[in-house]
C-alpha cells in the first residue's frame, strides 16, 4: 500500500494486550489476499458492543474490490461471532470505491476530518486503495 507501511507493532500490541484480533484473508494458494487489525469491546478502543477496524487493506489490482468484499465481510463475521452490535471502521474519500462499498453495506458517517500530508502526496489514499484506517 506505501513503501514503508508496517502493522507488525500495532498486531503485536493488539494481540499482547488482549484487545482483539487480526483477520488474514488467504488469497490463491498461501497469498495474503487481505488483513484487518480489529479491536472488539470493553477495555480496547472499541469500548462497549464495538468491532473497530484500527486498519485494514486487501493486496492491490484488477481484483482488489472483491478482495476489499471479502475482507468486509470477514470483519462483519468477527463482530458478530464475538456478539458485537457495532462494526466501525474509517475510510478516506480520496478513495470513493471502497467508500462506496462500505455505504452500501451500511456504513455511515458519524466523523468527518481532514488529513494533512508533509510533503503533499496521496500516500495511500487514492482511488485504486482499498484500505480502512483509524480516524477517531
Amino acid at each position: 500500500m506505501y513503501e514503508g507501511l508496517s502493522l507488525e507493532r500495532e498486531i503485536v500490541a493488539t494481540h499482547a494486550q488482549g484487545l482483539g484480533d487480526t483477520i488474514l484473508l488467504q488469497g490463491a494458494g498461501s497469498e495474503l489476499d487481505g488483513l484487518a487489525v480489529c479491536h472488539c469491546g470493553p477495555g480496547s478502543e472499541a469500548g462497549e458492543d464495538v468491532c473497530f477496524v484500527k486498519f485494514g487493506a486487501v493486496r492491490p489490482g484488477p481484483e482488489a474490490a472483491t478482495r476489499f468484499e471479502r475482507l468486509l465481510g470477514a470483519c462483519e463475521q468477527l463482530a458478530a461471532e464475538r456478539g458485537l452490535g457495532q462494526l466501525d471502521a474509517g475510510v478516506n474519500l480520496g478513495r470513493p470505491d471502497a467508500y462506496r462499498r462500505m455505504v452500501d453495506r451500511g456504513f455511515r458517517t458519524w466523523l468527518q476530518g481532514v488529513t494533512m500530508h508533509r510533503p503533499n502526496e496521496p500516500g495511500y489514499s487514492h482511488p485504486d486503495a482499498y484500505l480502512i484506517d483509524n480516524w477517531r
